[in-house]
């Protein structure tokens, strides 16, 4: 995906990128690609980088609070080698599971707008293409769903988000949905260490 690193197909976001790296010029700031294995049987997809997490160190869910439950998470139950991320080279590897975003570039005050979510959507595209029958799909809140759903063609209104909601998706996929494991829904209590284990549980029957 080396058409990436230096996309620019969206004004307000390489804008903003711009602006970030003036102000932050050691962090990132550029489109942050998936992180593990493309032939990985779970997917993982979030919202968008964030200004201090992804975006500083160039990996999906690395640097903030958000990455620190999920990688918990993700150890705990067998698909990382270490249980914290915090910078790009302190050797996590995932195992048979790969994060990605909806959004591949950090948009102002975390809300990416329709259209780049839509611009965006090529890529990931481009990672789903690869999975075949029996892999999951996680969705970390609404717009990861729609953007796995935008991805594959289909329709918005048959497949709708809800907490722990399950999909069957064409050529054996499965959909499972989860809120974010965002700062703001853990300080709310949407999401916990509990519920988001919950979430990995069910995601790793269905693998076996």
């Amino acid at each position: 995906m080396s058409e990436l690193h230096g996309c620019q197909l969206c004004p307000r976001l390489s804008s903003y990128r711009s602006q970030q790296k003036r102000k932050y010029p050691n962090y990132h700031c550029l489109p942050v690609a998936g992180f593990g294995a493309e032939n990985a049987r779970l997917l993982i997809v979030g919202l968008a980088p964030g200004l201090h997490g992804a975006n500083a160190t160039g990996r999906p869910f690395s640097g903030d609070a958000s990455g620190d439950l999920l990688f918990a998470c993700l150890h705990k139950f067998g698909f990382a080698t270490r249980s914290t991320s915090r910078l790009p080279d302190d050797s996590m590897q995932l195992k048979n599971c790969r994060i990605t975003n909806a959004v591949k570039c950090v948009p102002p005050g975390n809300k990416p707008v329709a259209d780049e979510i839509n611009t965006c959507n090529q890529f990931l595209q481009q990672e789903i293409s690869g999975m075949g029958s029996g892999c999951v799909l996680l969705a970390l809140g609404t717009i990861a769903h729609r953007a796995v759903l935008k991805a594959m063609d289909l329709s918005q209104s048959q497949f709708r988000f809800h907490r722990f909601a399950e999909h069957d998706l064409p050529g054996g996929l499965k959909l499972i949905d989860s809120y974010h494991p965002s700062l703001y829904n853990q300080n709310t209590g949407k999401i916990t260490p509990e519920i988001l284990e919950n979430v990995f549980d069910r995601v790793s029957k269905v693998l076996r």
